[in-house]
């Protein structure tokens, strides 16, 4: 098989460059990977990546760089997949590092699962691990917290490229943050596609280590990603779409008695989030936060959804 890893980027030069060397360095150990390129789409950069990618280009032989306009990552998607040689498709995002076994990795996972089910409609799955650590991304262990549900992201998944197209890629109506992955995974849901997990496909989802100062972008994501969620529900109005997005009273009830109806806030755990932060521990600061961001997603998903009635 041909691989074209497909890669969205916007203004993430100096972590884009640890995922791109990862990508050079990739063994391949028997016939099942015939080549590879990486498929680098810049949504409209401002910080010089292309200029950089330019006078490097020799050291990234398997780069082919196209660039849009700030389009989203959607549009970005579907034209890395128009653009790509290869008959299969590797998604990730630009702040991934990999490890070298990791085209392999994806490799034997697909060739395994076919001869297994006899079929060649799934997908494989890699691992993703979240990571602040700058220097050394791959250095970071397993959490529980890494753990993810999800039929189809685009953090780490490869997949025939016949199966995109015939479901019709990326909906590029999700301008905003958020679902317009597992939205293409319910309609390749729909066509009947296994998830085959790839643990060994392994990628290190780098991001800066948390501060007090990330929270206003971390609130108009969730808020965003509400609006988003409700614009998924329109066209997959089904239950289990509604539990994806949490619209439902089970996350109203849920998220309103974690943040003691909003009580628990930005303002009122800033302290505490502080000194977490200070005692060395932003991840888990991170995930403190997300009592009362995950609020305001719910807020946000209502929201949207009453302005649809009115």
């Amino acid at each position: 098989m041909f691989f074209s890893v497909v890669i969205p980027t916007y203004n993430r030069k100096p972590i884009l460059e640890k995922c791109l060397r990862a990508l050079e360095k990739q063994q391949l150990s028997d016939h099942k990977v015939t080549d590879y390129e990486v498929v680098l789409v810049d949504d409209g950069s401002t910080d010089g990546t292309l200029e950089w990618l330019t006078e490097h280009s020799a050291e990234f032989p398997h780069v082919r760089p196209f660039v849009q306009n700030h389009l989203g990552p959607a549009a970005a998607r579907n034209l890395g997949v128009e653009k790509a040689q290869g008959d299969t498709i590797i998604f990730i995002d630009s702040d991934l590092v990999v490890t070298e076994q990791f085209l392999q990795s994806h490799a034997d996972a697909l060739v395994d699962g076919k001869e297994k089910l006899g079929d060649d409609r799934l997908f494989t799955y890699g691992a993703v691990i979240n990571t602040c650590n700058f220097d050394n991304p791959t250095s970071e262990p397993y959490k529980i917290t890494d753990f993810s549900a999800a039929y189809f992201a685009t953090g780490n998944v490869a997949i025939d490229r016949k199966w995109l197209e015939k479901v019709g890629l990326f909906d590029t109506g999700f301008q905003l943050y958020g679902w317009e992955d597992l939205e293409l995974g319910v309609r390749l849901k729909k066509l009947g596609l296994k998830l085959i997990k790839c643990p060994e496909a392994v990628g290190y989802h780098w991001h800066p280590p948390f501060s007090l100062a990330d929270i206003p972008n971390l609130i108009d994501k969730e808020i965003q990603r509400g609006r988003m969620g409700v614009l998924f529900y329109q066209k997959h109005p089904t239950f289990e779409v509604r539990l994806m997005i949490q619209m439902t009273l089970l996350h109203r009830v849920l998220w309103g008695i974690l943040s003691l109806g909003g009580m628990l806030n930005e303002r009122t755990l800033a302290p505490f989030l502080q000194w977490l932060i200070d005692q060395g521990k932003p991840q888990l600061a991170l995930e403190v936060a997300r009592i009362f961001l995950n609020w305001y997603n719910v807020k946000g998903v209502y929201s949207a959804y009453r302005e649809l009635q009115t």
